[in-house]
């Protein structure tokens, strides 16, 4: 075959046509992008770790980076209406720009170990939360969330998520006060009151739990049962936080330091209708945990 033809076959053919040195590198950006990023970030990472020096500079740069995402990034409201998890997006995004990156030595801090001061226990009402109310800081509080903020007596053998995380955050983190905290209008306490004395359950779980303030509600029958129910439970509301308190004097390990003046038990109540809140520190000595609510002191209204 002459050489000319050989030549013209050669080069209309695509599949032997050599991909050029700008086909080249696009190509190999494109399958490699996200290994390109995950070892630039990681290298990043590891420089800063190395450099404290340039972890302010870091967190600037980062910063202004974020601000430029966010402001490229946002949406009409009726998107974020419609989907949920924009919105929880946008607050992931608002407490990095406004929180993370501003402190990066304390968010480091908190990566290696945490320190909290409080325990609080708290009720799940998705009203009620306890660092939007109090303005706990991350590292600042260890928190409990259950029906009701209920506290139930140590068991042997308890399985309660409760205690666990009683032991934890005392034996381990080593609190130094734990804040029970009731609120208004609590639906647990609702239910707690309207149970009739005797008669069949009808939940599951939600009214074995909540018995355990029988003895909040024995004490509102006695005291407020001339009451309307809305009043019954406003007391008992109360009340139950003062029962809470009394059975975390049924762990030794807890009585052991309040006796001791290393750990402070403390009660506390949202009212989010009204808004205001009530905050009670029990002083009790060894021995005196049956007479608790009438070792009430420091009590006071913030409102």
């Amino acid at each position: 075959m002459p050489l000319h033809t050989k030549l013209k076959l050669f080069i209309n053919c695509p599949r032997r046509r050599p991909a050029s040195k700008m086909e080249i590198r696009a190509s190999v950006r494109l399958q490699t992008a996200d290994d390109l990023f995950d070892e630039t970030h990681r290298r990043f990472v590891k420089l800063v770790e190395a450099t404290p020096g340039l972890r302010k500079v870091a967190a600037k740069k980062l910063q202004e980076l974020a601000e430029d995402l966010v402001k490229g990034n946002k949406e009409p409201s009726m998107r974020i209406d419609s989907d949920p998890f924009e919105k929880i997006r946008h607050g992931f995004l608002t407490f990095k720009q406004q929180h993370f990156l501003k402190k990066p030595d304390h968010f480091t801090k908190l990566a290696t170990v945490q320190s909290p001061k409080f325990l609080v226990i708290a009720c799940s009402d998705s009203r009620v939360c306890p660092s939007n109310i109090l303005g706990f800081q991350p590292g600042e509080a260890f928190v409990v969330r259950s029906i009701a903020n209920l506290v139930p007596k140590r068991k042997e053998n308890d399985l309660s998520g409760t205690s666990a995380a009683l032991e934890f955050a005392v034996l381990s983190l080593k609190v130094e006060h734990i804040l029970v905290i009731g609120h208004s209008r609590c639906g647990g306490i609702r239910a707690l009151m309207s149970m009739p004395d005797e008669g069949t359950i009808s939940s599951e779980f939600i009214e074995r739990w909540v018995t355990t303030a029988k003895a909040a509600r024995l004490h509102t029958k006695a005291v407020a049962g001339h009451l309307t129910l809305d009043d019954q439970c406003s007391f008992c509301e109360k009340e139950s936080v003062n029962q809470s308190l009394s059975n975390l004097l049924t762990f030794p390990w807890i009585k052991e330091l309040v006796a001791q003046d290393k750990l402070s038990l403390h009660g506390g109540y949202y009212d989010f209708v009204e808004g205001y809140f009530e905050q009670w520190t029990v002083g009790c000595k060894a021995g005196k945990a049956e007479n608790l609510n009438q070792e009430i002191i420091n009590h006071c209204m913030w409102c």
